[in-house]
């Protein structure tokens, strides 16, 4: 119960995945969280797994609990999950607004009110969730995500500023476009042109939740490619 312990939600995906094993590598205890084995297969053997959809409080508060009983309290918690629907304002539909809100927002809700008790009982902690470029920068065409990942930076810094008294740092990554192979099967070369590598954000994850990273929180860090 002495490790540094590491939640990676969405560790099935390009960005979870990556930052699953840079975590790992730096020396965390890792539990990689997705809905489904398959998505966690590809992990290497030394990263454990954790089956659940964090998107259910109910399911990301009992993950959480399992992984502080077999693992220890978290140090670390990792939000990567991520859903992306198209279109503009006025096209929008309640299921759109409802998929988007539960994926980017809510999820990353749910798994903070999870984790913080375990990080507050152990003296502090470290919580990364991964917004997007257009949270910050209205997009014509992304209505719903926008609105789902703009709801996200707001919840990073409401948390910061109920969790950083406890010695709790939140912070937010956001890029603008990943460079995996489901992007690059779909967009043209012109889109990809900027495209940032997962194992890059990774490493910023890396250096958010560093132990001697203590006086960034609350930030949305972009990452936009050069």
């Amino acid at each position: 119960m002495s490790e540094r312990v590491a939640v990676v939600v969405g560790a099935g995906g390009g960005l979870g995945s990556a930052t699953a094993v840079v975590l790992a590598n730096a020396g965390f205890s890792v539990t990689a969280v997705d809905r489904t084995e398959k998505a966690l297969e590809q992990l290497p053997d030394g990263v454990r797994r954790v089956v659940g959809d964090a998107t259910d409080p109910a399911v990301a508060r009992n993950v959480i609990d399992r992984i502080a009983t077999e693992s220890g309290p978290p140090e670390v918690l990792v939000n990567t999950l991520g859903a992306f629907r198209p279109g503009g304002a006025l096209a929008a539909t309640p299921e759109d607004l409802r998929v988007m809100l539960d994926v980017n927002l809510g999820a990353a809700l749910w798994l903070s009110q999870a984790v913080a008790p375990y990080m507050r009982r152990r003296g502090g902690g470290a919580i990364v969730h991964v917004s997007a470029r257009p949270a910050s920068e209205p997009t014509a065409g992304m209505a719903a995500y926008s609105l789902g990942k703009a709801a996200l930076n707001h919840l990073v810094r409401i948390l910061d500023l109920e969790l950083r008294p406890d010695g709790i740092r939140v912070n937010a990554v956001a890029p603008q476009l990943l460079d995996t192979a489901r992007n690059r099967a779909v967009l043209p070369p012109e889109a990809l042109a900027h495209a940032v590598p997962p194992e890059a954000i990774a490493n910023i994850i890396a250096f958010l939740v560093d132990g001697l990273v203590t006086d960034i929180s609350g930030a949305i860090v972009p990452a936009y490619g050069a």
